[in-house]
């Protein structure tokens, strides 16, 4: 069921005109931002060429673009989970679903893992775009799977968060913007933190991502962003459960 559900979701984001004009959109931008990257590499060149262990083009171009998804994720991932259990309630559709035979559990992953799916296919996109370096260059293939992975890992972690507040509201609108803000304001609180054994360094999923984005792959950060997900998904399906209870 949690598979029927994930494909339904999936299916209606594809329907959506919305879905499409969006990540027409994001990838315009990365795909600028990749050619900008690009041009900037090869007029520095001659440069790096004087150095004793110059950055590489994927240190230098992919890892640099992999970062700058990660911070647009953080914009663009609210705008689709305001829709997952908000617009539903607000449609009156979500009455419809739990009272099938299916658990609150299956309802919080299917559309966890729909939407999960559709973003990877966004990062898988990244992907072919960065591939298209091997035709001319070395790629170190580990610090770019690195990068891929932290950003799975991050895009699940961001979901989650988005469908917990989601499921707090029959708003989409307001349901996105505390997404953003939550999403923000960790990110504000890592970067403005002074002290390195900061709190706010440890509850902010970017800066677990920084690892990834540099080729560590460090078991700790994995960690943190299973419980993380892992969290907020037992909440959102806590809330759902307590939906259906009391209505």
């Amino acid at each position: 069921m949690i598979r029927l559900i994930a494909w339904r979701e999936l299916r209606s984001l594809f329907a959506m005109p919305s879905s499409w004009v969006v990540l027409a959109v994001l990838q315009f931008i990365l795909a600028w931002f990749f050619l900008a990257q690009l041009q900037a590499f090869l007029d520095i060149q001659p440069q790096l060429a004087q150095l004793a262990n110059p950055p590489g083009v994927t240190a230098t171009i992919a890892a640099t673009l992999c970062n700058t998804v990660a911070l647009l994720l953080m914009m663009l991932v609210p705008m689709f989970t305001m829709r997952l259990i908000a617009e539903e309630r607000r449609n009156q559709t979500l009455a419809l679903l739990m009272s099938a035979p299916l658990s609150s559990r299956q309802i919080v992953l299917g559309k966890f893992l729909g939407l999960w799916a559709f973003l990877a296919m966004l990062i898988a996109a990244t992907a072919l775009m960065l591939y298209t370096l091997a035709l001319g260059t070395h790629l170190d293939n580990g610090l770019l799977l690195s990068n891929l992975a932290g950003l799975l890992l991050l895009t699940a972690s961001y979901v989650a968060l988005g469908l917990y507040v989601s499921s707090l509201t029959n708003q989409p609108i307001i349901a996105a913007i505390g997404a953003l803000a939550v999403l923000v304001g960790l990110w504000l609180a890592d970067i403005g933190a002074a002290a390195e054994n900061s709190p706010w360094h440890t509850l902010s999923p970017l800066n677990h991502f920084q690892n990834f984005n540099a080729g560590l792959l460090d078991s700790g950060d994995a960690a943190f962003f299973v419980l993380f997900t892992g969290f907020f998904l037992l909440l959102a399906m806590r809330r759902v459960h307590n939906n259906r209870i009391y209505g």
